[in-house]
């Protein structure tokens, strides 16, 4: 099944080479364009892309605003892309709903991998940003502490410490030996459980609170 991504950018040229590089896999469609939040925000409600694209320095309205409204009146899901590799806008991103978070020198198949994976309802953050954020959260004043994780079953925690290692639904369920739909099953639970929108959130979660997989 082909993934319908919208575009969200403020420079046309970045807006074509990122059609091209989709398009080309034959697994990607685009079906829309925008250069600034707000527009981002209309098109993702008219349009219903399974993924946006989202740049983070946008005129009027910025990406992490409109990551938010995408977020919260769509189903979208929001794959950020910047040239920044790590400050509060990484954080911003993922606190707003954010499902991926890419540096814009990614390669075009790491591109569409990303892509389709966070269609598919796993998360991409590049390791280089997940690092970064992890090293980052004690300095940031906003960052909230972790939370409490006394409501989470015993596999729930394991399946939370696959998601702080960056593991697929897939390789989650190899490590733990359960099947994916039993994983993905665990992954919404503990969303819910836990009060966070993305599994990235869930991510940046387990790596606070030091969890391991077994």
């Amino acid at each position: 099944m082909t993934v319908t991504v919208l575009v969200a950018d403020d420079h046309a040229t970045i807006r074509a080479g990122l059609r091209m590089l989709l398009e080309v896999s034959g697994q990607v469609r685009v079906i829309g364009e925008a250069a600034d939040g707000a527009a981002a925000v209309r098109q993702a409600r008219v349009l219903h892309p399974d993924v946006v694209l989202m740049d983070v320095r946008m005129p009027r309205v910025d990406g992490l605003e409109a990551t938010a409204a995408v977020v919260a009146q769509t189903s979208a899901k929001v794959l950020v892309l910047t040239t920044f590799a790590i400050d509060e806008y990484v954080l911003g991103a993922l606190s707003a709903g954010a499902s991926g978070f890419l540096l814009k020198s990614v390669g075009g198949d790491d591109l569409v991998s990303a892509v389709l994976a966070v269609a598919d309802g796993d998360a991409v953050l590049d390791p280089k940003v997940t690092r970064a954020v992890i090293a980052a959260l004690p300095r940031v004043a906003h960052a909230p502490p972790p939370p409490d994780l006394s409501a989470l079953t015993d596999r729930e925690r394991q399946v939370l410490a696959g998601l702080g290692a960056g593991l697929s639904n897939i390789q989650i369920g190899t490590r733990l030996r359960i099947g994916e739909a039993t994983v993905k099953t665990h992954v919404s639970r503990v969303l819910g459980k836990l009060g966070v929108q993305s599994r990235v959130q869930a991510a940046v979660i387990a790596s606070q609170s030091g969890l391991d997989l077994p």
